[in-house]
């Protein structure tokens, strides 16, 4: 039977001042797999918990094959090995059956394709920073997993390759000619298809109907909802929302001016003052850990967690945010009057933070709002307005995100100023918002068809001139 492995949640205290870090970590039979922790640790500063998730899985998968595969793991057909069962799976097509009890059904080449990336930077990490483990010295401190793992990352730099990424060995000191051991398949080529947007004609239902139990109305998920759909938000963003950063537009008073700011290098808001009442500058991550005891939501674990992908901000407004841009700019008039009564809601509640969405009819009242919750009570509205809840038809949150793109989109607006609109970094970045609809692509073959019957009904007519 395969090795055990776990991923838990991990409060590491790296040094003697009183900071911590929220990561995961892999827990084999002989407990922690240092190894990992330490490459987490020093990606801490630049990588998303997102990502480290992911390298974990990577790694748990290795370690099972590895303890399945005991005779091999100082072999490179280790790596081979291991790279193929990623596409085939381990069971056998003729009898159905898995001896090594790993269970694997084969990937997709995009996933495969992950597992293999994530392998090649964390034995890169570990061949540059951990040579010497791999040598059987026995002095060595690490667990037998620890080991395990430095042995193979010391056979995957010495031999080269692994997983088609080309090393040349600087361990044994040799000028060896490049090679590939073994290349990742190569994803099959798809024309973009219809993006999967939540379905325009039902949104103001949705708003009406769907967030409302009999005449109450939810005016917390109406908001995060308009957020989504009718400014372009992605579902975890609005999870970094202060209450403060919500306000008139002075362009227009009747509209909200919504600023989603960076959740650790945005500027603290202005109710931070030091011992003598003078206010305090900062960014919002010293803001949550010194006025809230707290760390920001994409940097924590569990239940609370939201994460943030990143994109062009703004800082004109001296901070580093996301602007909410309405479209219609209507809708930017709807969300400041159910904010306001959203406010008068939330007045009655003790809040020990500052995030805008808190919870209003479950324990504990007041706290932060979570994303997992959320996706629940969008569901549910989706469901009460007689749709179908699935990411194929467009009702997951995620899908109003890719409605505001392909509106914008269609009406015509310019590439430059949707990717600025939707806060992405790059023009490419937007396309799968923007993809022409099946229903856009069939008009257009019907438009071109009949241009090019209206020509040919001009030439024979001005044939039938000359030739009656």
């Amino acid at each position: 039977m395969p090795l055990v492995v776990t991923i838990v949640k991990a409060s590491i205290k790296a040094d003697s001042s009183g900071a911590r870090l929220e990561l995961p970590a892999l827990i084999t039979p002989a407990g922690v797999l240092e190894p990992l922790l330490d490459y987490f640790i020093s990606r801490a500063h630049d990588r998303s918990v997102q990502w480290m998730r992911g390298v974990a899985r990577a790694v748990r998968m290795f370690l099972e094959y590895l303890s399945t595969n005991p005779s091999e793991r100082d072999n490179y057909r280790l790596f081979l090995n291991f790279g193929q069962r990623l596409y085939t799976g381990t069971y056998d097509r003729n009898t159905g059956q898995d001896p090594s009890g790993l269970g694997w059904m084969p990937m997709s080449a995009g996933r495969a394709r992950k597992v293999v990336s994530a392998l090649n930077d964390f034995f890169d990490y570990l061949s540059q920073t951990r040579p010497a483990a791999a040598f059987f010295n026995p002095k060595y401190a690490g667990s037998s997993y620890d080991r395990l793992i430095d042995e193979a990352a010391y056979q995957y730099r010495r031999d080269k390759a692994f997983l088609g990424h080309t090393w040349a060995s600087s361990l044994d000191a040799v000028n060896s000619s490049p090679g590939r051991l073994f290349r990742p398949r190569r994803r099959v080529s798809v024309e973009a298809s219809e993006p999967p947007a939540f379905p325009d004609e039902h949104f103001e239902r949705l708003i009406a109907e769907g967030f409302r139990v009999g005449n109450r109305y939810d005016y917390r998920n109406i908001l995060i909802t308009l957020l989504l759909h009718c400014a372009g938000f992605r579902e975890s963003e609005p999870f970094h929302l202060y209450v403060s950063d919500v306000m008139p537009d002075p362009s227009n008073s009747k509209s909200a001016l919504v600023l989603i700011h960076h959740p650790t290098e945005g500027t603290a808001p202005g109710d931070w003052f030091d011992e003598k009442d003078g206010r305090r500058k900062g960014t919002r991550r010293a803001y949550l850990q010194e006025r809230w005891g707290l760390m920001p939501r994409n940097e924590i674990l569990g239940y609370h967690h939201a994460g943030w992908k990143g994109g062009a901000h703004e800082e004109n407004l001296g901070s580093l945010y996301f602007r909410a841009y309405w479209f219609e700019p209507w809708w930017g008039e709807l969300f400041l009057a159910v904010w306001y009564k959203y406010l008068g809601e939330i007045a009655l509640f003790e809040r020990k933070h500052p995030f805008a969405f808190v919870n209003t009819d479950r324990h504990p009242i007041g706290q932060p709002y979570a994303l997992a919750q959320f996706n629940k009570a969008h569901a549910r509205a989706v469901r009460r307005i007689g749709l179908e809840v699935s990411k194929e038809a467009g009702t997951t949150p995620h899908g109003h995100r890719h409605a505001y793109g392909r509106r914008l989109s269609s009406a015509a607006v310019p590439r430059e100023l949707i990717r600025r609109f939707m806060h992405h970094s790059s023009l490419s970045s937007q396309e799968p918002y923007t993809t022409p609809s099946l229903a856009a692509a069939l008009q257009a073959l019907a438009t071109a068809s009949q241009r090019l019957e209206a020509t040919a009904i001009s030439r024979r007519n001005l044939l039938s001139v000359f030739n009656p």
